[in-house]
Formats: structure tokens, C-alpha cells, sequence
């Protein structure tokens, strides 16, 4: 969205004034509660995108590749960014502030149309994913993470090419590390995947597809 308008900003001071991050892995550049002051653009890595649930509990939201936004959802409407967000390997960020975003979108009709769009199409991802995680078993829940990582990241060599912890698959799912294992238990004895640590491979693609459909698993990318 920010890419496909770059040539009408050319000469804008939201380009001219946008700056270049980098993150370590494990480097922390969101902090929840803290002011929003602007929105970064992804430009290479992996980032992991929070928010503290009930007794400081970690819930995450999302996991953002290059070519996505974050912070976001906090521009215009919020003070405070309601999300945190954490790079998850080394990262590139483009950082665009606050104040010359505004600028741009008073500026630039295509460009603040291309953002309601992509506004309203983030709202109908969030209530459909609200939706459906609120009907949704345990076992389901955590298909449904299983599939969101192979559709964002893919496989590799037969394992999904974005190992992540069983923790995180839970914080992901809205459940425990227990269950989580547990449901991979059951699903390696099904034949549905494989796993040798922290790598889980899908074998069944379709079957899981099939066990979640009517949630509408593919609402959420």
C-alpha cells in the first residue's frame, strides 16, 4: 500500500523524511502503553506482534514479514500503541512518523483512498478472526495457527519455513503449552504432521483445511 504510492509521494516530506531502522533479533521497537508516534514499514526479517492479555499474559496478535506495516492500528484513533512488537531475527524497518503520515494522506487522495481500503480490510480480517477463534475448539485453534504460519511463510524440505517454539504457537492460539503438545501428539498419531523439534511439518494440508472450514480459516493472512 505504501509501496504502490511511492511515485505520487516522490517528492513529498513523508518520503524525504522517512528513516531507515535496524533490529537486532530479540530487539524490541514497539512498546505497549507508549505513545504512538508513527508507523514502520517491514523491509526485511520477521517480527512478532503482541499484546499483554489477563494476568500479563502474552497474546500475540500477528507475526509480520517484509512488506507489512505495524503500528498501524494505533495511528488516528489511539494515543498509546495498543500492540507490541519484537524483531524476531534481524530487521530492517522503514519508519514513517506521525505528523508527515498526516501530511501525506491531506495531500494525496490516492493515497489516503488506498488507506481507507486497506483500513477496512484489516477491520474485516480482525472481526472474522474474533469470530471465528470465539467458536473454535482447542484442537481447531491450534490447526488454525498451524495453517496461518504454512499460508504466511511456506515450507521448506517438508517443514513450515518458520520454526516456532510450542509457547508460541499457545500465545499464538490462545491456549497452554500443554495442549498444544498435546494436540500435536494427536495429530502426529493421525498422520496430519510431523515434527522433530521446534520444526513442524504439515503432511495434510487439505485435511486441516477441512476440520476448520467452516471458521472461514483463510480470512486471516
Amino acid at each position: 500500500m505504501i509501496n504502490k504510492n511511492l511515485n505520487n509521494l516522490s517528492n513529498s516530506a513523508f518520503v524525504e523524511n522517512k528513516k531507515t531502522l535496524k533490529c537486532k533479533k530479540g530487539q524490541q521497537f514497539i512498546i505497549e502503553g507508549t505513545p504512538v508516534n508513527g508507523l514502520f514499514f517491514i523491509l526485511k526479517g520477521t517480527v512478532k506482534v503482541f499484546r499483554t492479555g489477563i494476568n500479563g499474559r502474552e497474546q500475540i496478535v500477528r507475526f509480520a514479514k517484509e512488506g507489512e506495516i505495524i503500528g498501524h492500528r494505533g495511528f488516528g484513533t489511539e494515543e498509546y500503541y495498543s500492540i507490541g512488537a519484537i524483531a524476531l531475527q534481524d530487521v530492517v524497518l522503514c519508519y514513517f512518523s506521525k505528523d508527515h503520515l498526516q501530511k501525506a494522506l491531506l495531500e494525496n487522495p490516492k493515497f489516503s483512498y488506498d488507506m481507507m481500503l486497506f483500513y477496512a480490510n484489516e477491520l474485516n480480517r480482525s472481526e472474522s478472526k474474533v469470530k471465528s477463534i470465539s467458536q473454535m475448539t482447542v484442537r481447531e485453534r491450534v490447526i488454525d495457527s498451524l495453517l496461518y504460519i504454512n499460508r504466511k511463510f511456506g515450507d521448506i524440505r517438508g517443514f513450515l519455513n518458520f520454526p516456532l517454539s510450542r509457547k508460541e504457537y499457545a500465545d499464538y492460539a490462545g491456549t497452554t503449552e500443554e495442549q498444544v503438545i498435546r494436540v500435536f501428539s494427536t495429530l502426529k498419531k493421525e498422520g496430519l504432521i510431523i515434527a522433530q523439534g521446534k520444526k513442524i511439518g504439515i503432511i495434510n494440508v487439505q485435511a486441516l483445511k477441512n476440520e476448520i472450514s467452516e471458521h472461514n480459516f483463510y480470512l486471516d493472512s
